[in-house]
């Protein structure tokens, strides 16, 4: 009886430790291998929606990709990172000029971060008097970082003018950020800076060069669907199609 006490009151602890972490601000999951997802939070118009993001541990230190929509765990990040891995991050990447990709810009270049983006966000960035990376690169690019290596690509306008994907072929990792949406996604989401005509174009793009992807991480909600590129190519195109009906 004892017995039976002590293991339903463990699997009453696991659940509550469970729901627990489904509640916290930053909630990071293994990906495969050295990947790891993080997902944080922001109140966009009164509705908390998540952000995915990413992170890569090489034998010279973690590398970010985009930062933390929610600014009170841009430190809380580095901390978790540090204490889970025992390094620290060198390098950070924004996918785009939204503040969910590229608020931690300033943040992370005063923590010693050597922060990165394509000429095109700069530019964003500069118009709009906000803080830029310390380092501009070419649209495509790829970097060696410790044993990983990595190809950053612009297929052209999307979500954003600027938007940017990153391609990891060894392991067929493609982080899309908000270039693609979740299979969960019911429509495209903000469209004020977007370029939907062009974003069709870009995402046969991505297919054509980056073929049979294992993992893809779109920008927010579920990212364990294969099938979230392939879903944001339908989206776009009953977009366009709606709005060429529309206009005849």
């Amino acid at each position: 009886m004892r017995k039976l006490a002590s293991i339903i009151l463990f699997l009453t602890m696991l659940s509550i430790s469970f729901g627990q972490s489904k509640n916290l601000p930053l909630q990071i999951s293994h990906l495969t291998g050295d990947f790891y997802v993080y997902k944080t939070f922001h109140d966009y118009n009164g509705t908390l929606i998540s952000a995915n993001a990413m992170y890569l541990v090489t034998n010279n230190g973690v590398v970010l990709f985009d930062a933390p929509w929610d600014q009170t765990q841009y430190q809380p990040l580095l901390d978790s990172i540090k204490a889970k891995h025992k390094k620290n991050v060198i390098m950070y990447l924004a996918t785009h000029f939204h503040e969910d990709r590229a608020g931690g810009l300033e943040f992370y270049k005063q923590k010693g971060v050597k922060t990165y983006t394509i000429k095109e966000t700069d530019q964003i960035l500069k118009t709009k008097n906000e803080k830029r990376s310390e380092f501009i690169i070419p649209n495509d690019t790829t970097f060696a970082v410790g044993q990983h290596n990595f190809e950053v690509y612009y297929p052209g306008k999307g979500h954003a003018p600027d938007n940017i994907i990153v391609w990891f072929d060894k392991e067929k990792v493609l982080y899309g950020g908000c270039f693609i949406k979740s299979t969960e996604s019911k429509d495209l989401g903000y469209l004020g800076d977007a370029d939907v005509k062009e974003w069709e174009k870009s995402i046969q793009k991505v297919q054509n060069k980056f073929a049979n992807p294992i993992y893809i991480i779109p920008g927010h909600d579920n990212w364990e669907n294969l099938e979230s590129l392939n879903h944001t190519l339908k989206m776009v195109q009953r977009y366009n199609t709606a709005q060429t009906s529309g206009n005849k």
